[in-house]
């Protein structure tokens, strides 16, 4: 069983009673579930992964003025609840597990991962969070939510970034990927600075998956699981996952062809499709096979001069 399966019907059998028992005229007022840091909220649990930071639990939400009157009350209970449940031992909480399950207040469980206690405000406030903290902010699963309140901060961040912000980030990485495997990499290797390719690789394949999760509108997630998630996405998503696949496995040839001439030729195919999307959604007209040259027309499509005005490389 995976965790959010576990953790919800735990939630069932022992959260709802203890709720209605204990807190019978704040039912309406606590919204429940499971999302936050750790691979069970994005599904991606298994056997190697279930040796810390795992197990029965869940999240308790309150808005500021329940969680001022119950929080510290509805913990203590919380924490009276059984440990073992299913067959399935108490969490383990490693050193840097603590403080993932129990009760919180909204904001300030939305803040330990955006930055922020209220949905961003204006297109700079969003620019300052990474994906990879709202994929994590916005991950798991609500099992009740009857006040609505938590839900609709998770639907506002889910909704992803405004279109401005999405182009300025695509924009740039179309210049870092075009600088680190397009043009950089064969040049390192001739070099001899093998480091630096290996640099330049990397950079590539994290740069590359950030743009397949901006084209489909979603997060990428922690670098550990951005890979496996690419075979969610609708646009790219299966195609990507294989290319970046070969790419990483390729370290030797049989034929003639150099292992670093091999790696070109998926880094060139990976940016083939990327302009191909690019191109569907209206974002370039350019015919050139260099990335680099799309960055600059994708910025001109930013409606906000603030965020049109900055340097295309950064972000």
């Amino acid at each position: 069983m995976q965790g959010l399966d576990l953790s919800e019907r735990y939630f069932n059998e022992f959260g709802i009673p203890m709720i209605k028992e204990k807190f019978p005229q704040y039912q309406e007022q606590i919204a429940a579930g499971l999302v936050g840091s750790g691979s069970e909220c994005f599904s991606f649990d298994d056997e190697i992964s279930r040796d810390h930071d795992w197990g029965p639990s869940f999240c308790l939400w309150l808005n500021q003025e329940t969680h001022q009157a119950i929080g510290a009350e509805l913990q203590k209970e919380y924490e009276q609840l059984p440990g073992e449940f299913a067959g399935v031992p108490c969490r383990n909480v490693s050193a840097w597990g603590e403080g993932r399950t129990g009760v919180f207040e909204i904001g300030q469980f939305y803040k330990q991962f955006i930055g922020f206690d209220h949905v961003p405000a204006d297109l700079l406030e969003w620019r300052l969070i990474p994906e990879t903290y709202l994929a994590t902010a916005t991950n798991g699963r609500v099992f009740t939510d009857p006040s609505g309140e938590f839900s609709s901060f998770r639907q506002q961040l889910k909704a992803f970034y405004p279109e401005d912000i999405r182009l300025k980030k695509i924009a740039a990485r179309c210049m870092t990927m075009a600088q680190s495997g397009q043009y950089n990499l064969m040049r390192t290797v001739k070099r001899g600075e093998l480091v630096a390719a290996q640099c330049c690789e990397t950079e590539f394949i994290n740069g590359g998956i950030s743009m397949v999760f901006l084209l489909n509108k979603e997060y990428k997630p922690f670098y550990k699981w951005m890979h496996k998630a690419l075979k969610r996405l609708p646009i790219l998503g299966e195609e990507m996952y294989q290319l970046y696949f070969d790419l990483v496995r390729t370290h030797q040839v049989s034929t003639g062809q150099g292992v670093y001439e091999k790696k070109a030729m998926f880094i060139e195919e990976i940016c083939r499709q990327i302009i191909e999307e690019l191109k569907l959604q209206g974002l370039t007209d350019s015919d050139s096979d260099f990335l680099l040259d799309h960055g600059p027309l994708v910025q001109r499509h930013i409606m906000d001069p603030r965020i049109q005005a900055m340097n295309v490389w950064v972000e």
